[in-house]
């Protein structure tokens, strides 16, 4: 007998019939308690050891979900992207056969439904869980970014037509404009309306102003088939390290996107939770390995575009009528903190250049990632742009001697011209540029002053030092561990404390405290 007499002609109800006759002796393996979590397009079974996701048989306009046929083929979709990044949770597509009274997971066909099958992971490990109860740390934001550039990295470039016609001007424009017509009809008070109308018109702007560097890194492909949901929710700390799942199955245009898209996703969501520092310190470790600082002329743009989706899905929620008021109440609470984020984003205070002076081992790059974190600000290590400029990674050996290859004096001032090209391009973009070099020579220092000059914007020279004896232990135990960019050892600190130049009077420098106050009142 059918459970539920709608089942037949509601594909939706037949599901949920099917889904209250599952048990333990359903599934192939021993199971616990049998729950249901419902999200806005999916069920997912839970079971102890394995959890079961199957699509709703819904047709929403930007997904379509409506035949069997249709929830198997993304269901094989979600098992192939997603094992991109999460291999280890997702397992296999499983077809539930049987009857609906007694269904049976991986049954004999006819297929009564399909099941995408995962390895069960507590939700307490979820980033965002992590970050609510204060458990998140610098690390995982280091490994993070580390995961993400790794994966972009690997990401081929669009080759079909149709995945060439993502990521362009045009469709980067739609979607912005639809989240804002969403939003008016979501939004209650003449404030809130007068807050949104101000974003439109920000955002407006923005894309027009940024409307060639979109294409220019459409057509230099930077636009990659990407994860597309990358936010708190979607990470989870495994034994392994951060972990990213799913990614977005159901349509491609929401995960054919530039890489500073995806990355702005989860600095606005670390931001927005009161964490800009551990935003920061992802951002910068994903672009210390990726070299993209072309993506920081149109992160702005894309920060308060994610932010604005956010505020959607949170209106929509907080308009459905199951939702308790309660949760009601918590979901537009939600929605107003992604207006604020974004408001914020739209008028942030003008950045300075910062630049660090300093032997080997005393410090800088210490120094350079509190101010990093204190931003909103950009770090440039040279040891790691000197690497890169001559192909190389930045742990890579370079076998240079002392005072050559890649560290001969032309060299040397090949790498501080290229940093200067850096820093400005950060500058322009709209963030605080932290240098991290030696500069103890004075014409490599005057450089940054130049430029500071013809950009309008404050000049901080932050002063690192250390005894000797601490130098050279530093140093050393820094070669001994490995895990750095830096190569320098005991006999380049012997010549750079033989060499340096010593800041003139006219070179007023900063200990780091004052320095984070002087950021703080420009970055």
């Amino acid at each position: 007998m059918n459970p539920d007499p709608h089942a037949e002609s509601d594909p939706l109800a037949r599901q949920r019939a099917l889904l209250g006759r599952l048990k333990a002796s359903s599934f192939p393996h021993e199971a616990g308690e049998i729950s249901v979590i419902e999200t806005h397009i999916s069920f997912v079974v839970l079971t102890g050891p394995f959890a079961y996701k199957i699509k709703k048989a819904l047709a929403l306009g930007f997904l379509d979900f409506s035949t069997l046929e249709r929830r198997w083929f993304y269901c094989q979709e979600e098992l192939r992207l997603n094992r991109r990044l999460a291999a280890s949770l997702y397992l296999d597509v499983v077809a539930i056969g049987g009857a609906i009274d007694t269904p049976q997971i991986g049954g004999s066909l006819p297929a009564l439904e399909y099941a995408v099958k995962m390895v069960q992971f507590g939700q307490d490990g979820l980033l965002d869980a992590l970050v609510t109860r204060g458990e998140a740390r610098p690390a995982d934001m280091d490994a993070l970014g580390r995961l993400v550039a790794d994966f972009h990295h690997r990401l081929p470039r669009a080759q079909t037509a149709e995945e060439q016609e993502y990521g362009t001007p045009r469709a980067i424009l739609a979607p912005m404009q639809d989240n804002f017509s969403e939003l008016r009809r979501l939004i209650e008070t003449p404030e809130e309306r007068r807050v949104l109308d101000q974003l439109a018109d920000w955002s407006r702007k923005q894309f027009t102003e940024r409307e060639p560097d979109f294409a220019a890194r459409h057509r230099d492909g930077w636009v990659r088939e990407c994860h597309g949901d990358l936010h708190l929710g979607n990470v989870v700390r495994l034994d392994a390290g951060p972990c990213v799942f799913d990614c977005i199955e159901f349509n491609p245009a929401f995960r054919w996107i530039d890489v500073g898209s995806e990355v702005a996703f989860l600095v606005m969501d670390l931001s927005e939770r009161g964490r800009p520092d551990f935003g920061f310190r992802f951002l910068n470790a994903y672009l210390e390995l990726t070299g993209d600082y072309g993506a920081l002329d149109v992160l702005p743009f894309y920060l308060v575009y994610r932010a604005m989706v956010r505020a959607k899905i949170a209106g929509i929620r907080a308009g459905q009528p199951s939702l308790s008021e309660a949760g009601r109440t918590a979901a537009l609470a939600q929605a107003h903190a992604y207006l604020a984020y974004a408001q914020r984003c739209t008028a942030r205070k003008p950045p300075a250049l910062l630049i660090t002076h300093g032997v080997s081992g005393s410090g800088k790059t210490w120094a350079s990632q509190h101010l990093l974190e204190a931003g909103p600000a950009i770090r440039l290590r040279s040891d790691v742009e000197r690497k890169r400029r001559h192909g190389l990674c930045p742990l890579a050996a370079s076998h240079s001697g002392l005072g050559r290859g890649l560290y001969d004096a032309s060299a040397s001032d090949a790498t501080y011209r290229h940093l200067r090209d850096l820093a400005r391009s950060v500058v322009v973009a709209g963030f605080s540029a932290v240098v991290d070099a030696s500069f103890l020579e004075r014409r490599h220092r005057d450089l940054f002053r130049q430029l500071a000059g013809e950009l309008g914007v404050p000049l901080i020279l932050v002063h690192c030092e250390a005894p000797p004896p601490v130098l050279y232990e530093r140093v050393a135990a820094r070669q001994q561990q490995g895990g750095d960019a830096s190569e320098a050892g005991a006999e380049v600190l012997r010549r750079q404390l033989q060499t340096a130049e010593a800041l003139a009077a006219d070179e007023p420098a900063m200990d780091l405290n004052r320095a984070l106050v002087a950021l703080g009142r420009n970055g």
